[in-house]
């Protein structure tokens, strides 16, 4: 019996008429790879204080893992913005750096901060074709999320 297309499989293929809200372009997903390696030195200096104002060496290890994570997702931002543009990225964010006020304030800092970039890069996400650039980039925002649930985590243990 031949009930012709079905419905799911025809709304799959005609992406044309459906765009998520935050569909992005190719290359405003390149400016916006390009924007997420050039606040590094911020994410370095602040890295640095909450481990500094961490109060155990389990606490310290968990954002050790975190800070050397964002510094793997930084190297590959770098290397597919180099693939995709032939440039290099140069200079740094105009941005003030802004000092941790406490350690639990850091740590709620650290926690918004993981969920915007999880924000920013399903967008470049979005902007990508399919392919490696595109898996790299999913893996990166799985990482955010799980910096997110380890940030929930040191936050419930000072409280």
């Amino acid at each position: 019996m031949d009930q012709g297309p079905s419905y799911w499989g025809n709304v799959y293929y005609m992406r044309h008429e459906f765009t998520p809200i935050w569909s992005t372009g190719y290359m405003e997903a390149i400016q916006m790879i390009k924007e997420a390696v050039q606040g590094e030195r911020n994410d370095e200096l602040f890295y640095t204080e909450l481990i500094n104002l961490a109060p155990s060496q389990e606490q310290v290890a968990i954002i050790e893992s975190i800070r050397d994570d964002e510094r793997g997702h930084n190297k590959m931002f770098r290397e597919m913005y180099l693939a995709l543009t032939g440039q290099t990225i140069t200079g740094s964010s105009n941005e003030q750096y802004e000092k941790v006020n406490s350690y639990t304030a850091g740590l709620q800092r650290a926690l918004m901060g993981e969920l915007g970039a999880v924000e920013r890069y399903r967008k470049i996400w979005f902007g990508l074709p399919a392919g490696i650039y595109k898996d790299t980039v999913f893996g990166i925002i799985l990482d955010e999320l799980k910096h997110a649930d380890k940030y929930n985590y040191l936050i419930t243990l000072n409280h």
